[in-house]
């Protein structure tokens, strides 16, 4: 059988930058995590690592849409290849979707159609690149913007969310951050992974702020109108007098239906400065090399857009309201996590890993792959997120399913727990751990003379 070499020269050499892209991406840490499972533990293993809660019985999608998709098919008239960037009633449904929440009023021609909203993070980053350039992504952030740009030489400038501000952008960083090459900056509202849903009067200060820059806005608005906290959800594009705003969006998470891959991007430019730019014809040119989503998909848009019922969209809003509180009041007897801020909206919530608490858990990475080994739970490790000893848990599945699995992870983080940094709620027996407790972060100091029937608690 003949080598793959010639003289010691080989014949093949990967993309390094496709490996670091995967290295740093959720489906590569969640394999990772699926890789240490216990096969022999028979227990259901518990998905809170990613955003598709398509699985769950109750998360099942409208009706309208089956129907939609079911009569796109039967009409035979969507078996062809579709034309670049989408075929025109789709787009024009887009558009119109989207208009509803705008001071003005889209078109067709400002949609391009894509397989997701990954594709149109993947067009975009593709697109404003070009060599010596860098591009401004939150931390913590979805990190397949890193990836795109990784992938593209993009240097990649990090700017944080404050916690302590509901996940607030840190505007005078983003300040400092940026200068002649920086092509745009990233807001992901609501919020992945953090829940945060943008008010009105901060969303004015980042267009303002790119304004001032003189870049434009991509708004990952994936996550659009699964609110279910204070702030209603404003979408970036309301600003486009200001700045110009790229809007990346898709049906798969308001519709449930990750998997049909129909996503967007909607170029919100009143002022006309992308055109000017010829972005626009660069985001055609780009799409002529890639691929488009199914036809079937797109012929049934208009119908899904349309037609869908606000019951629908307001029972899905209350199950992720009742998994919140579940997942939320839970933690709170979980000593060694802490949750900061509580969402607003999206399927996630951020918590802070101390690992000071545990024994044999050295960082957030570590807690996870244990926990998936010992209690069938999968989390995602903040790292992967762009913040160490944090963790991303998923809140979108069926609630009993949740209380059990936040059940595993108490059991979990009890059974590693050093034994000075049991939460409890005043009480301690010979046994261990008495639940019920409501307090957050309490430390617990054995008493010299009376040891376990006798502490003292400090907040």
């Amino acid at each position: 059988m003949g080598s793959l070499n010639n003289g010691g020269k080989k014949f093949v050499r990967r993309n390094e930058r496709l490996k670091a892209g995967s290295d740093i991406s959720i489906g590569g840490a969640l394999d990772i995590l699926r890789s240490n499972l216990n096969a022999k533990d028979e227990r259901p293993t518990t998905p809170l690592g990613h955003g598709d809660p398509s699985p769950f019985s109750c998360f099942r999608t409208t009706h309208v849409a089956d129907d939609a998709l079911s009569n796109a098919v039967k009409s035979a008239k969507f078996n062809s290849y579709a034309p670049v960037g989408g075929i025109l009633p789709a787009r024009r449904a887009v558009a119109e979707y989207l208009s509803r929440d705008l001071p003005y009023t889209l078109s067709a021609d400002d949609v391009c159609l894509t397989s997701g909203c990954r594709q149109a993070i993947e067009v975009i980053i593709s697109v404003l690149s070009y060599p010596g350039a860098n591009i401004l992504i939150p931390k913590p952030g979805y990190p397949h913007y890193d990836a795109c740009a990784s992938s593209n030489n993009l240097e990649i400038r990090h700017f944080d969310l404050i916690p302590e501000r509901a996940w607030e952008i840190d505007l005078e960083a983003v300040e400092d951050l940026a200068d002649e090459n920086t092509v745009a900056i990233v807001v992901i509202n609501p919020g992945n992974p953090c829940g945060n849903v943008y008010s009105y009067e901060h969303l004015k200060k980042v267009a303002e702020t790119a304004k001032r820059l003189g870049i434009p806005v991509i708004a990952d608005e994936v996550y659009g109108h699964l609110t279910f906290g204070s702030n209603p959800f404003v979408p970036m594009g309301v600003f486009g007098s200001t700045v110009p705003v790229f809007t990346l969006g898709s049906i798969s998470k308001r519709w449930l239906v990750p998997g049909w891959r129909l996503g967007w991007l909607v170029i919100t430019d009143p002022k006309g400065y992308l055109k000017e730019a010829e972005v626009v014809g660069s985001i055609k040119q780009y799409l002529n090399m890639s691929n488009n989503p199914a036809s079937v998909i797109q012929g049934a848009i208009p119908q899904i857009l349309e037609n869908t019922e606000e019951d629908f969209f307001e029972n899905t809003i209350c199950l992720l309201r009742q998994a919140l509180d579940i997942c939320a009041e839970e933690i709170k007897e979980i000593a060694c996590i802490t949750l900061l801020q509580k969402p607003e909206g999206s399927m996630f919530v951020m918590v802070k890993l101390d690992t000071s608490l545990l024994e044999d858990i050295s960082d957030d990475m570590d807690f996870c792959i244990k926990l998936a080994r010992e209690e069938k739970v999968i989390i995602l490790p903040g790292i992967v997120l762009g913040l160490k000893n944090w963790l991303r848990i998923t809140f979108s599945i069926d609630p009993p399913s949740l209380k059990d699995a936040m059940e595993r992870i108490k059991s979990f983080c009890q059974r590693h727990a050093k034994p000075q940094s049991l939460k409890l709620d005043g009480r301690l027996t010979s046994e261990g751990y008495v639940p019920g407790s409501n307090l957050q972060s309490l430390e617990f100091h054995e008493s010299s003379e009376l040891r376990v029937k006798s502490k003292t608690f400090e907040s």
